[in-house]
């Protein structure tokens, strides 16, 4: 395995806790969701944490309370409901799913910190591009003049997390319009492209790593890709 950040004011590798990074690259949601739910159920108090990144094929997902009304139009785009918080998202190619495996007991993080952390790192890495974004109360995710550029949906079990965050870098925004984002009518949304960010997931991934080691003091640790069950068959 290969260290990939994680440095710390007290020099690197001070006090910081292993984390492993997998990068899965582009996959269908439904495997990767079922991957992330048998690992939650398996790990134990010594399971090292883990951050799974991901360009998902295009789905909506619907939240556990979310409302089937805020799914307009979905056309040829799938609709999954899911077991994280929060309403109706896209995901699809152009866009960085990172899903933090983290064990907030051990960390000794609270969950309203640890989705200001995650939002964090997400201001902290558009900075770099000189974009200036902003967190909004209520409603979690992060935003650039006014429209949304990353998303939240979270789910906590036994103190440990799953599911994450959805970041847009260069992606075709239309099937946003199909749906009320986040349950928000006409909530504007924006990639980095669109911003004069970069086109290539490959150029954000590593700063998004860093800024997110920095928040919850992880040393991070390249692994495989997770092996993943197929997906369930349609039915006719």
């Amino acid at each position: 395995m290969d260290a990939v950040a994680g440095a710390s004011a007290e020099g690197p590798g001070a006090g910081l806790r292993d984390c492993l990074v997998r990068d899965l690259g582009r996959r269908p949601y439904e495997p990767v969701w079922r991957a992330m739910q048998a690992f939650t159920d398996a790990r134990g108090e010594a399971t090292t944490d883990e951050l799974w990144l991901v360009e998902h094929e295009p789905v909506f997902t619907l939240g556990q309370a979310g409302k089937p009304e805020h799914v307009l139009m979905p056309g040829d785009i799938p609709v999954l409901h899911v077991d994280r918080g929060g309403q109706v998202t896209y995901h699809g190619p152009g866009q960085i799913v990172l899903y933090p495996l983290l064990d907030l007991k051990r960390l000794k993080v609270g969950v309203r910190e640890y989705v200001h952390r995650i939002e964090q790192a997400v201001i902290d890495t558009l900075a770099d591009w000189n974009i200036e974004a902003v967190r909004r109360d209520g409603a979690p995710g992060v935003y650039v003049n006014g429209a949304k550029i990353a998303a939240l949906g979270i789910r906590v079990r036994r103190g440990c997390t799953f599911h994450g965050l959805a970041f847009n870098i260069a992606m075709d925004l239309e099937p946003f319009h199909r749906i009320n984002p986040c349950g928000y009518a006409g909530l504007a949304v924006t990639s980095m492209l669109d911003l004069g960010g970069p086109s290539s997931l490959d150029a954000v991934k590593p700063r998004l790593l860093d800024h997110l080691a920095r928040q919850f003091g992880l040393r991070l640790a390249t692994a495989p890709a997770p092996e993943l069950a197929p997906p369930a068959p349609q039915a006719a």
